[in-house]
């Protein structure tokens, strides 16, 4: 239908325009079209291409291209600029090309080309607060993830997804169909959690219901805690599967306090005093039960939990994205996942200040302390149940502090360069879990 090799300047100017590009806003030095499959060879076509960009470090990205004859409007790009990848000359005359993601049609015939067992489906739509891949639901019964950026090897969100399913974990979106050749995972296919609501939402309207009526965190009709308990509890049971599905080995405290180091060595922020920080590092590598090292979440969040009427479940098990792909599949202490969601719940409460005039930063801690100690208290038990955690209190509040303080070191780095405008969250976080030493 075209010679692909025709759209890699396009595509080099395309990819700097989406959310889902880890290279930042700059034209890529280097693109490849390193293969490509017509998926549908008539009007509107179907193209899957994968891209190798950058010549030193490569990192290689799967495009879905959408290609109609020139002159044929396409509604779904009103307005959508960052959706066209360029004019291009078809064996047919000329034509256009796009993501065809943002095409409900060719995002159909990429769900049937998948998952071709399935009933034919109806109705689509995105999910627009999707940042490192692209999510499409439809007729509200499945939910595709194409993964934009791929890894060598087997995704994790896909790998630990059907584990935890075969484990009897259902807390997860049912695995229905995942597309990967050679071990690589392109895109998957889950049953849709309908009328759920993400973590991060509910905290926040618990956090502005709080605000109004200027109380106890406990007496607020939005209180979060029991909510927090129960996510906890859940967090527990996901690690005690992981563990069976995976094994675990001992923690290895010095090796982590290494790795918590290293990255640290990293950062560059002149406000940061590091010796606090290497203490509570040094302290880990004291320890004399750190705890086993199991498979984990990995980036375990407020956005990355949902609410239904039956529970909570887990989602995107993809890790840190501004971690190594080793970094992200190798195991370590489950209080890794733990640190993060207490760090979610102090981000939860700095964003909803910002939102407010007023002085609430009272009101807000008091809501992060209620409901970090409720998720505590929802997983302590559980957790040493299973055997997840140092049995010691001292041992057990060292490692959590010491992956919390790393936690916090790597959001800097993170913020720094993709939204500076919440670098005060992480620098916050920094200096509350330092003071206590100093």
């Amino acid at each position: 239908m075209i010679d692909i090799d025709t759209l890699t300047d396009p595509i080099r100017e395309f990819l700097p325009k989406q959310r889902w590009y880890a290279g930042g806003a700059e034209i890529p030095d280097a693109v490849e079209i390193e293969d490509s499959e017509t998926i549908r060879k008539e009007w509107p076509v179907l193209v899957h291409a994968v891209v190798a960009v950058g010549k030193k470090q490569v990192s290689r990205y799967q495009i879905l291209i959408g290609l109609r004859p020139f002159g044929e409007h396409a509604q779904f790009l009103e307005g959508v600029e960052e959706g066209v990848i360029g004019p291009v000359e078809s064996i047919e005359g000329p034509a256009y090309a796009y993501d065809a993601l943002r095409d409900p049609e060719l995002s159909k015939a990429f769900f049937e080309h998948i998952a071709p067992a399935l009933e034919k489906v109806e109705h689509v739509r995105a999910i627009n607060t999707e940042q490192s891949n692209t999510s499409l639901v439809f007729d509200d019964r499945y939910i595709m993830k194409v993964y934009r950026r791929l890894m060598e090897g087997e995704n994790p969100d896909v790998e630990i997804t059907k584990a935890l399913w075969d484990e009897g974990f259902t807390a997860v979106p049912e695995p229905i169909s995942d597309w990967t050749f050679d071990r690589t995972s392109y895109a998957v296919i889950r049953g849709f959690l309908a009328g759920g609501s993400e973590g991060w939402s509910l905290a926040l309207t618990s956090l502005r219901d709080l605000f109004g009526v200027h109380g106890n965190p406990g007496m607020a009709g939005g209180d979060f805690a029991p909510e927090a308990a129960r996510l906890g509890e859940m967090t527990a049971e996901m690690h005690a599967k992981l563990k069976e599905a995976f094994g675990s080995r001992e923690g290895t405290a010095g090796a982590w306090a290494q790795s918590m180091r290293d990255q640290l060595s990293r950062l560059d922020h002149p406000d940061i005093d590091a010796a606090p920080i290497v203490e509570t590092f040094a302290a880990l590598e004291r320890v004399k039960d750190a705890g086993p090292a199991i498979r984990v979440h990995g980036d375990y969040h407020l956005g990355q939990v949902m609410r239904t009427d039956l529970g909570w479940y887990v989602l995107d098990f993809e890790g840190e994205p501004a971690r190594s792909v080793g970094e992200r599949v190798s195991s370590t202490s489950p209080l890794k996942d733990v640190a993060g969601m207490l760090r979610s719940f102090h981000y939860a409460s700095h964003a909803a200040m910002v939102s407010h005039e007023e002085r609430l930063e009272g009101l807000a801690l008091a809501w992060e302390d209620r409901n970090r100690q409720a998720f505590l208290e929802g997983y302590v038990a559980k957790a040493h149940a299973a055997g997840l955690v140092p049995d010691a209190v001292e041992d057990f509040e060292t490692v959590l502090k010491a992956f919390e303080l790393d936690k916090a070191v790597y959001e800097v780095s993170y913020e720094q360069a993709y939204r500076p405008d919440w670098l005060d969250i992480p620098m916050h976080g920094i200096k509350k879990l330092t003071e206590v030493t100093t």
